[in-house]
């Protein structure tokens, strides 16, 4: 199974699962990263961290750690 860290720049993918507990998924779900929302891939920092995507149509930075937490096909 692929997480959120490992796509590329420009890809769309959807959320299957949100791993983690407690605050830290709750902040990811209230960031309105949910099952079944499609996520587009729009860029990633020049040292790798963080991520810049897509979600419900506005622009969210997201830390490799929190984007290793979200499982996507």
């Amino acid at each position: 199974m692929q997480t959120l860290k490992e796509i590329k720049c420009g890809e769309t993918v959807t959320v299957t699962k949100i791993n983690g507990t407690g605050a830290v998924k709750r902040r990811i779900m209230d960031m309105g990263i949910t099952k079944g929302t499609e996520i587009y891939m729009r860029k990633v920092a020049p040292l790798g961290d963080p991520v810049e995507i897509m979600v419900r149509g506005y622009e969210l930075s997201l830390r490799k750690a929190d984007a290793e937490m979200i499982s996507v096909q």
